[in-house]
């Protein structure tokens, strides 16, 4: 509450009177009493305020005239007059029903009831908008940018006006329109409210910036130069009454030289090794700026010669990053291509509005812009991600009129594709490769090399919507390379070319064509040495979508529809074709609660299948099936149980899954069944029987079984993703109890995982952020991620009790094939505690006590209370030499060991 500087009031003073001068004097303590006068000569004359060091004021005539209440109600007409007129008023500001701002000083006139012409008032600029909570930039043209959590405008100062004793001032009218705030005066308050629409808003479409990751200073930790990371072997064992046969794949994989060797071995005939053929070997290392890849490897090139490609190759790519790298090893056409590209995306508004760029269906901004008088937004540079013609990214716009946040905004859809091998602008990228053709002989484990081959290849952004390529190619005969992908801004067109010119059959290419004039309809038309193809799509309206094809190869026409019904009760979807040769295909899927029919026919073959299922939940619990199959005369008619358990593994699948039934046909009849499980650690087991098929009587049956181990750091169960390793690596976080103190991990010695969601942070984010891709285990915590640096940090949330890291933060190199180590050793913390006596048993306070380690010279300090008591903390094993304000204490030495209790009490003599 305010205390103001004036005497009580007599009841014939009405509140409307003194409040003005209350003000005034509150917030012009500090200047003459000749302005104090000026503005509260009435009061001071009548003895109801006072000035210190003032005793009498005499009142002017004139000012007697306009300050005094009974000669005012005696001149109607100068009340009139004075209404037109304006004062300077100290005013407080309210912002809702809080006060931000006690007194600033206003121009403007008011009757004691009311403000009078409030639009017309003028208040100072600088106190409005930090009332308002405005932030005010000075932009390179001149123009004002006024920005708040609810507001982004812009003004021309120029047009603000200059008050010879406020300064700055707006007023009342503009905070009103060009604000948009709306503004009353509270005559009891005595100040200026405004409401803005933002008061309450919380603006959380403004994404959050991450905190750098920093790594300048933190001990490193390097991957292994050579580990042997993993192990896989597939078993399939399959029969039927007459014969037997075992096949099977032997799938290594570990980490060299900063990336990943993968060998994987075909084994025809599993018990002999005379028939094991490696099929693949290659060691690959890549970086955002290059690639190095040795071992069998697909050309860059349409290979024209015959067998496998082995050879050397490297990517060079200038100014972009490549996209993440998938499980399945080197991809030249992927790792030639951007993972962003930069797109421009305009349009039209009107001028003053706020228009903001967000992706997908989120709240978080991109960019925003201020439409200026030209009336057109524009967002340059926007990555679009890489991917195959018909990936999208998906952009929204959002515009809000006269930048009011708080207003709904128009939501405009902004989608862009990228092309596959499309470069932004400036950048390129070289690839050089050189190797021989393999084929596969009886009794050689690798085979025969012959037929040398390679070329070079350059890529280049030439605009942001023409990206080209060439190259010269030597395969079995010099080939030229052409390369072309072309989509303008602004139109919804994408083409791709890719050519060699010089082979046998003259001219081997594949081009692609796309255009989509809206989002209901699709044109694409594909083209090769062999046929041209074209496809349309139209979704004519929700629920009803029409298609045409036709294809030069089979010289054939089609046409068909697409059918689809979507509500709380029933999904409905059905689609048939048909073609020039009066082929008709349809299928139908639907599903009405606990039953679902799917359907699908064609001149061939039918399958028709119901279900119901007990649990509401298709993908687990018990099902019954019934199905019915036909093909080439053929029939087969079933009846089945399924069961599939609710538990599942990280990568999605059941840990159980059993299926059993009964079939009969124009074969015969018999028994289907089948069974899986994932329960086992590092263990896939397929089992599956079949006494009747479409086509035969015969037995048959079929055993899978995919055992996988992790080498590193030892010999422990794998899950079923190992291959990942080909192109990321991981970490593996081993927290334990360091007993000894030595920094290494003991046989006896305990692997701490209890609280690693809150121990372990890895690039600012807490471990359980990357859960989809982490597993705990007995030999600590294995989290798989790109090759990168990372930042490792310990929270003292999780550290274990009386125990604390040598630590606390790392800086990690990940590369592909395997997993870098971290060992976070925590040792023992003791804490010793007593009290400090002088020669008479006196406590001694404000002293300072000292344990100071014998062989390290590590120092721990306490200040003793009041009562002589201190405190040493975080000591490790040791001895320490105890220092009291500097000098030796009684005892002089004490020794901590692994036998030691985490708290000892001594008492020191001084």
């Amino acid at each position: 509450m305010m205390i103001y500087p004036y005497i009580p009031i007599t009841p014939s003073i009405e509140i409307a009177e003194i409040q003005p001068c209350k003000h005034y004097i509150s917030s012009t303590i500090e200047k003459s009493t000749t302005q104090i006068e000026t503005f509260c000569s009435p009061l001071l004359k009548q003895g109801k305020a006072k000035i210190p060091g003032v005793s009498k004021v005499e009142l002017s005539p004139i000012e007697s005239e306009q300050n005094n209440p009974e000669i005012i109600d005696k001149n109607p007409s100068q009340t009139e007059e004075n209404n037109d007129k304006s004062n300077i008023l100290p005013v407080g500001i309210n912002l809702g029903k809080r006060n931000v701002n006690e007194s600033v000083l206003v121009r403007g006139f008011e009757d004691g009831k009311q403000a009078v012409n409030f639009d017309n008032w003028l208040l100072p600029f600088d106190d409005v908008i930090s009332a308002l909570n405005i932030t005010a930039t000075t932009l390179d043209d001149g123009q004002l940018e006024l920005r708040s959590p609810g507001l982004v405008i812009r003004i021309n100062p120029k047009e603000l006006k200059t008050d010879p004793e406020i300064g700055l001032v707006i007023s009342v009218a503009d905070i009103k329109k060009i604000l948009g705030v709306p503004t009353e005066f509270d005559i009891v308050k005595y100040a200026v409210v405004f409401n803005p629409p933002w008061l309450d808003f919380k603006n959380t479409r403004i994404p959050q910036q991450e905190l750098p990751v920093v790594l300048d200073g933190l001990p490193k930790v390097n991957p292994p130069t050579f580990s042997f990371s993993s192990i896989g072997q597939s078993i399939n064992i399959s029969g039927n009454n007459n014969n037997t046969t075992t096949q099977g794949d032997l799938t290594t994989i570990g980490t060299l030289f900063g990336g990943s060797w993968y060998i994987r071995t075909n084994q025809p005939t599993l018990t002999d090794r005379n028939t094991w053929q490696i099929n693949e070997a290659q060691y690959l290392r890549q970086t955002p700026t290059a690639d190095y890849v040795v071992g069998s490897q697909p050309t860059f090139w349409q290979n024209q010669g015959s067998g496998q490609y082995w050879g050397v190759t490297t990517v060079q790519r200038f100014g972009y990053n490549p996209p993440q790298t998938s499980a399945g090893g080197f991809s030249p056409s992927q790792r030639m291509q951007s993972n962003q590209v930069g797109r421009t995306i305009s349009g039209e508004a009107a001028p003053g509005t706020l228009v903001q760029l967000t992706q997908g269906l989120g709240d978080n901004v991109i960019a925003e812009v201020l439409v200026d008088s030209s009336g057109v937004y524009r967002f340059e540079n926007i990555p679009t991600g890489g991917g195959g013609i018909g990936s999208f990214n998906n952009y929204r716009v959002r515009l809000y009129p006269n930048g009011q946040l708080t207003a709904t905004p128009e939501i405009r859809d902004a989608n862009y594709s990228t092309l596959p091998g499309q470069l932004s602008k400036g950048t390129s990228a070289l690839i050089v490769s050189s190797g021989f053709g393999q084929e596969n002989s009886q009794n050689s484990l690798i085979g025969n090399f012959q037929d040398w081959r390679g070329g070079v290849a350059y890529r280049l952004g030439v605009t942001e919507d023409l990206t080209v390529g060439t190259g010269v190619i030597y395969d079995e005969s010099l080939l030229g390379l052409g390369e072309l992908f072309y989509q303008p801004a602004g139109f919804p067109l994408q083409v791709a070319f890719s050519g060699l010119l010089g082979t046998e059959k003259g001219l081997e290419y594949n081009a692609d064509v796309r255009f989509q004039p809206s989002r209901s309809l699709e044109f694409n038309f594909n083209s090769d040495r062999l046929s041209q193809r074209f496809r349309a799509n139209w979704q004519a309206f929700r629920g009803v979508g029409f298609r045409a094809s036709g294809d030069t190869r089979t010289s054939t026409l089609a046409a068909g529809i697409n059918l689809s019904y979507n509500n709380r009760n029933l999904f409905a979807f059905a689609s048939a074709d048909i073609d020039t040769n009066n082929n008709l295909r349809w299928s139908l899927n639907s599903r009405m609660g606990k039953l679902q029919l799917n359907h699908y026919a064609n001149e061939i073959a039918s399958n028709s299948q119901l279900s119901y299922d007990f649990s509401n939940n298709f993908s687990s619990g018990n099902s019954l099936y019934l199905n019915y199959e036909t093909s080439n005369n053929n029939n087969l008619a079933s009846l089945s149980w399924r069961y599939r358990s609710n538990s599942r593994t990280r990568d999605g699948r059941n840990l159980f899954d059993f299926d059993l039934g009964y079939g009969m046909g124009s074969q015969g009849n018999g028994i289907i069944a089948s069974a899986s499980t994932a329960a086992l650690p590092g263990l896939n087991l397929r089992l599956r029987y079949q006494g009747i098929s479409t086509f035969s009587d015969s037995d048959s049956f079929r055993i899978e079984l995919s055992p996988s181990f992790n080498l590193q750091p030892r010999l422990t169960p794998s899950d079923s993703r190992y291959e990942s390793l080909r192109s990321e690596g991981g970490l593996l976080i081993q927290p334990f109890l360091d007993k000894n103190n030595n920094g290494r991990l003991d046989k006896n010695e305990q692997i701490y995982t209890e609280d690693v969601d809150l121990l372990l942070i890895v690039n600012n984010k807490p471990i359980k952020r990357f859960s989809a891709d982490m597993t705990e285990n007995k030999n600590g915590v294995l989290v798989k991620l790109p090759p990168d640096n990372y930042r490792l940090d310990l929270d003292p949330a999780g550290y274990p009790i009386d125990w604390k890291p040598t630590q606390s933060a790392y800086a990690v190199e990940v590369v592909a094939g395997g997993y870098t180590q971290v060992l976070v050793p925590f040792t023992p913390s003791y804490t010793v505690a007593g009290a400090l006596t002088d020669a008479e048993g006196k406590p001694v306070g404000g002293a300072k006590v000292e344990a100071v380690l014998t062989d390290k010279g590590k120092k721990v300090m306490s200040v003793t209370n009041g009562a002589g008591v201190f405190f040493l903390e975080n000591l490790q094993q040791g001895t320490y030499n105890l220092l009291i304000n500097g000098k030796a204490a009684q005892p002089e030495k004490i020794t901590i060991d692994a036998n030691s209790q985490p708290i000892q009490e001594v008492k020191l003599n001084y």
